[in-house]
């Protein structure tokens, strides 16, 4: 049975198969979580981002993990938060891309940053209730595989949000 469970921790020192990076489009880094992955793990994953032609909003792409103790690193574009009808769709799209290609990849543990959250300004209660519900549903839909997901929180806000909602 999969498991879900929340902390506050540096997301670039988890012991998991796969973390989750906040991308831009680009893929070649960025500021916030996107940035501090990519310092954490050095100039090879630069390298290897470069050959995957960037990655659309809702979309997911893997690479390897490198100096991090994550084996893969999923890289997915969230949102930049507008409004629209689109966002939530677009948001929800990222945590179930992310989940389904650390399946095809046969990974069993993912971190998850709070997507959206920093820069491109989704609204935290939002966003939060939309990544807890994506992946309890794909939990819910995919019970034939095990696949623990934590959700690393970057502040104490962020963290008692994401209890609060659980």
């Amino acid at each position: 049975m999969s498991k879900i469970y929340i902390i506050k921790d540096d997301l670039t020192k988890l012991d998991v198969d796969a973390i989750v990076n906040a991308a831009n489009k680009s893929l070649l880094g960025g500021g916030g979580v996107d940035g501090a992955i990519h310092r954490a793990a050095g100039p090879d994953l630069l390298k290897e981002c470069r050959t995957l032609n960037g990655c659309e909003t809702g979309q997911a792409k893997i690479t390897k993990g490198y100096r991090l103790p994550a084996e893969y690193v999923i890289h997915t574009v969230g949102p930049v938060y507008s409004g629209s009808e689109s966002d939530p769709v677009k948001l929800r799209s990222c945590y179930i891309e992310s989940l389904e290609l650390a399946r095809k990849n046969g990974l069993h543990t993912i971190a998850f940053p709070a997507i959206s959250c920093g820069v491109y300004g989704y609204p935290w209660e939002e966003a939060t209730a939309i990544a807890l519900d994506s992946v309890r549903k794909w939990q819910s839909e995919n019970r034939d595989y095990t696949l623990d997901v934590t959700f690393c929180c970057f502040s104490d806000d962020m963290y008692n949000l994401y209890l609060s909602i659980k």
